[in-house]
């Protein structure tokens, strides 16, 4: 089933090309809950937006309009309202956390004594990193020390106030906000701009990746190198990792994303972007398959990349194939809705469209892979006294 375009948004500001602003949609995220979006929509703005959609905000037709609601009701916030937060420099890292994290069910003690609940970190053009309270719209932090654009953030999933940014000074920095947005480490080991960075979903580990052909592998308890990921042809421009961290996936300008077994630095599988003759651009000057970003769905059998032949692709785990394409334009970032069923994904022309995306319900044999890749290594799955046939499923190797 192809992807269907459900909705697009344009900033509501005519384009400005004076230095100071750029048009380009440079990232976009859910929050953890599902309840509120982020859309870096050029012009130093980030709009806010409660999720699911409004009436007004769909170009769609009603059937598909009602889908789009109905499904994500459960999580929207219905009193919320759209906000626009000021940054005064270009955006080119969103990140959310919900900060303090909070039992699923319980109230918030945070929230009771008003407190921070959800927060939103932004990469500006200028270092800085401003961190937002999403629910009232106000600024928390002004973490500074890089000295370059920050192009990326991301959040320990877990909840905690670890936020880790990438820059194009070529490091990486970790701040603790419990602690007033203190900077706890400077990891140093790119000599190309950093592009991206992911935390696994246990914490124990962070990759990041540069204008360079190799991605690296950091220790999120000591913040010390484990290796590097050598695989690529070009320059690694995006990763993330497994919703069990069991596999992590790095794409490349090099039109291939790499799906790595993280425990042991081993290429498990390699997906190669073959152009299709009718996205081709012939006046184009660049490798028209070059990927700008990859993303795993939810439950971890798909993955989403964004590539500059102006195509959304969708990939299942199992073939090396994609099972479905969307013909985008100018595409930068995408983005899987927390809880499955669609993709945001951002354009250079500053507008940001919703698509359908596969609905699967798991097997019982991955969701037992998945429990038991959320605590045990891949040595730890090797070690076990189980059939040869078994462990190779649940490292990933066999499908």
């Amino acid at each position: 089933e192809e992807p269907v375009l459900l909705a697009e948004l344009k900033p509501g500001r005519p384009q400005r090309y004076d230095w100071k602003s750029s048009c380009e949609t440079w990232s976009v995220a859910f929050s953890p809950d599902g309840a509120w979006f982020a859309w870096s929509q050029g012009h130093c703005v980030v709009k806010l937006i409660p999720w699911p959609l409004g009436e007004a905000e769909l170009g769609c037709k009603t059937s598909e309009r009602k889908s789009l609601g109905s499904k994500v009701e459960t999580w929207s916030r219905g009193a919320a309202k759209e906000k626009t937060l000021e940054c005064g420099q270009i955006v080119w890292g969103l990140a959310f956390s919900a900060w303090p994290a909070a039992e699923d069910g319980d109230t918030d003690p945070a929230c009771a004594m008003g407190l921070p609940c959800l927060v939103l970190a932004t990469g500006l053009n200028d270092g800085q990193i401003k961190v937002w309270e999403v629910q009232t719209g106000h600024l928390l932090f002004s973490l500074l020390g890089h000295q370059d654009v920050v192009r990326d953030l991301s959040f320990a999933p877990n909840g905690s106030p670890i936020l880790v940014s990438a820059s194009r000074d070529k490091t990486l920095r970790v701040w603790d906000l419990s602690r007033d947005g203190r900077q706890v480490q400077v990891l140093s080991g790119h000599v190309q701009w950093v592009y991206c960075c992911s935390i696994s979903p246990d914490c124990s580990m962070l990759c990041s990746a540069a204008g360079e052909k190799s991605a690296l592998l950091w220790s999120m308890r000591s913040y010390t190198l484990i290796r590097r990921l050598e695989g690529h042809q070009s320059s690694v421009v995006s990763c993330d990792f497994s919703p069990d961290s069991a596999l992590l996936v790095t794409a490349s300008y090099d039109a291939c994303v790499i799906m790595w077994d993280p425990y042991t630095g081993e290429q498990l599988r390699t997906l190669r972007h073959v152009p299709l003759h009718s996205a081709l651009d012939s006046s184009s000057e660049i490798h028209t398959s070059s990927l700008r970003s990859v993303c795993f769905s939810p439950e971890g059998l798909y993955l989403a990349t964004v590539a500059d032949d102006r195509l959304l692709r969708i990939w299942a785990l199992e073939f090396r194939s994609p099972v479905a394409f969307a013909p985008m334009t100018n595409g930068l970032c995408c983005m899987y809705f927390p809880h499955g069923g669609f993709i945001a994904t951002g354009t250079r022309d500053g507008h940001v469209q919703f698509w359908t995306a596969p609905r699967v319900l798991s097997s019982l044999k991955h969701l037992c892979r998945k429990a038991l890749r959320t605590f045990l290594t891949t040595y730890q799955v090797l070690a076990l006294p189980i059939p040869r046939k078994l462990k190779e499923f649940l490292t990933y190797r066999t499908f």
